[in-house]
């Protein structure tokens, strides 16, 4: 099974950001800990990181060919960004939306997402735990593949 794993805007400024909400790790700790553990759970795992918008839509495009699963952090586009959310819908593949701190603990702009409704699920809260639990679902969405 191969699942993209797609970073939105300041993700990467993991490790610096905020250390509080997100942690001290970096986005390349991240992306070293996918590939880690999709390896151990037979997943080929790719990443990319975009602050850019069509980068993210383009992303997105291109995964459905190539791809069986997305794992999505749009950052800040979660809340406001109709073009992101109508390439998730645009693609036949599985998306889940996952991110790393409780959105819905924290400011009330950050309680809505107009991506959700058209991922297969969402995972918040859970730091980078997040992401693996993501890639397991999509595994098993897959039938274990």
């Amino acid at each position: 099974m191969r699942v993209i794993v797609i970073n939105g805007p300041n993700l990467n400024r993991l490790g610096v950001r905020e250390p509080g909400v997100y942690g001290s790790k970096t986005l390349t700790d991240l992306e070293q800990q996918l590939l880690g553990f999709g390896e151990l759970a037979g997943i080929d795992v790719s990443c990319f990181q975009s602050n850019h918008e069509g980068d993210l839509i383009d992303a997105i495009h291109e995964a459905n060919e190539q791809y069986e699963g997305i794992i999505i952090n749009p950052g800040a586009f979660t809340h406001y960004s109709y073009a992101i959310r109508d390439a998730i819908a645009s693609v036949t593949i599985p998306t889940i939306e996952v991110h790393i701190s409780n959105v819905h603990a924290r400011e009330d702009f950050r309680h809505t997402s107009v991506t959700a409704p058209v991922t297969v699920g969402q995972i918040v809260g859970l730091g980078f735990k997040g992401y693996e639990l993501a890639m397991l679902a999509l595994k098993e969405q897959q039938g274990g593949k």
